[in-house]
């Protein structure tokens, strides 16, 4: 396999989300081209069956996703296999599926950096566009409340100390939770700039649109200014969602 730069990029990409799903991938080889809609399906399996073929990509396929999710192998990451069967991979998959669209729209994408404690959270990634800068997070299953206590109080510092805006996307479910402990976490000053979009399924598919997601900043307001504003916008029943498998685990 010929390297390209564009692969260089798209194997860096893989070292800092890890795992991803062939979705994923149809929108960060956009990016790379610096176009905004994802390739074909036919383009984004050659590109992975050019990697698998020269023993540089690994692929399988786990029981929580309907396709095949891609890692890359030891000797171009340096890491073991991941582990499937772990509770937290489906929540990996979901984040790099995010991190693809983030960058189809022209951010790079990177890990947060370690927490200094075990008191301090990680955002699942940093977007930055130019001079902008915004903490992400993947919301499957709500958490505790004391747990978003410590973690919206977190992101209520950094909104003060140079994060233009963070990013909540995840099922309703988890995105109402979020939006109604912000407003009570969150200075009134800052609550506008943490954004809500409930637009992933239980098993972590993108099932709803993230254009608003680059809106201008007074139509952004209108997602999630509130908990209640949340409630009125996903009060449609959503379809049932498959039973997940007993090891899904918490995200």
């Amino acid at each position: 396999m010929q390297l390209t730069a564009r692969d260089e990029r798209i194997f860096e990409w893989l070292r800092v989300v890890r795992i991803a799903d062939s979705e994923a991938v149809r929108w960060v080889l956009a990016a790379t081209d610096g176009r905004g809609e994802p390739v074909s399906v036919r383009r984004a399996q050659q590109w992975i069956a050019r990697g698998v073929e020269a023993g540089l990509i690994e692929r399988a396929r786990p029981i929580f996703r309907d396709g095949s999710v891609i890692w890359l192998t030891h000797a171009m990451s340096g890491r073991a296999a991941p582990n499937l069967f772990r509770a937290t991979t489906r929540h990996e998959v979901a984040v790099a599926a995010l991190s693809a669209r983030f960058m189809a729209a022209g951010y790079a994408w990177d890990r947060d950096r370690q927490p200094a404690s075990t008191r301090e959270h990680a955002a699942d990634g940093i977007a930055r566009r130019g001079d902008r800068v915004e903490r992400v997070e993947v919301e499957l299953t709500a958490k505790t409340l004391p747990r978003y206590q410590s973690i919206l109080s977190g992101h209520g510092r950094w909104l003060t100390e140079g994060v233009d805006r963070v990013v909540y996307v995840g099922t309703p479910a988890a995105m109402r939770a979020v939006a109604r402990e912000a407003d009570k976490w969150l200075h009134p000053a800052v609550r506008d700039r943490l954004v809500t979009v409930p637009a992933l399924d239980e098993r972590g598919h993108i099932v709803g649109k993230l254009d608003a997601l680059w809106a201008p900043v007074e139509q952004l307001e209108q997602l999630t200014r509130t908990g209640q504003d949340l409630e009125e916008e996903t009060s449609a029943p959503a379809p049932s969602a498959p039973t997940l498998p007993t090891w899904g685990g918490r995200d």
